[in-house]
């Protein structure tokens, strides 16, 4: 207990939050790096999975490189960018690495979103003469937008956890007083910057689970057992008027 009051305090001291290399700033860089890594990422994975999900081909090599870049260790890759691409571009090979493990769950969140409606609304759409364009922006990426904002939720918190790593090759981040705590053995530090990383990601990711909620279509929430059961109550009624 004495530690997490400790770690605490250290968040809240008012020292903490100036100057350049204050938890302020740190937060801004680690948001910074999250925002632009997912939109860079989102540029590419997003109309790739849309493109799987109206076609329906290349599901099967989308799922294998899916499943590769998740079983990169993120540390691991981002040192090898660094070493690749030299250490006067550390800024570019963190970002390269952030962006190959946001794609992943963006990816999927864009085609399963699509292959979750039911083909008869789509068989419908056609029917009714709407061209491809058409039936992609006005039935496939409204009713596949929840799932796409589930893939985007999971690709946040998946960038927030990883830009922790970036201290390693200063770039700051919340993940600096983690590491600058372990040199200095302040344990108080190190838990303090943990605890900034997690809540961080727990508001992002109470954002997102409110946008996703949003997302979904009106008509195709599961209905309230409360309405439910008023419904049942209405249908009795009317049938025993009828009788």
């Amino acid at each position: 207990m004495n530690l997490i009051s400790d770690a605490l305090a250290w968040i809240f001291a008012p020292e903490q939050w100036q100057g350049d290399g204050g938890l302020a700033s740190l937060l801004g860089q680690h948001l910074l790096f999250t925002v632009v890594a997912v939109l860079i990422a989102s540029a590419i994975a997003i109309p790739a999975g849309w493109a799987i999900g109206h076609t329906g081909r290349g599901r099967e090599l989308a799922v294998g490189l899916a499943g590769v870049a998740r079983a990169v260790p993120s540390f691991g890759l981002l040192i090898l960018l660094v070493l690749l691409l030299g250490v006067l571009h550390k800024p570019e090979a963190a970002m390269l690495t952030f962006v190959v493990l946001a794609i992943p769950s963006l990816l999927a969140g864009a085609y399963t979103g699509f292959e979750a409606i039911d083909r008869k609304t789509i068989d419908a759409a056609r029917a009714m003469g709407m061209t491809e364009w058409q039936i992609l922006v006005k039935v496939e990426i409204p009713l596949g937008l929840a799932l796409l904002v589930g893939g985007i939720r999971s690709a946040v918190l998946q960038v927030v956890a990883t830009v922790t790593v970036a201290a390693y090759v200063n770039l700051g981040g919340l993940g600096l007083p983690i590491i600058t705590g372990l040199n200095l053995r302040r344990f108080d530090m190190v838990l303090g910057g943990a605890l900034m990383v997690a809540a961080l990601a727990l508001v992002l990711d109470l954002a997102f689970a409110i946008a996703q909620k949003a997302a979904v279509p009106r008509g195709l929430g599961v209905p309230s057992k409360k309405k439910t059961f008023q419904d049942t109550d209405d249908s009795i009624t009317r049938e025993r008027e009828m009788s």
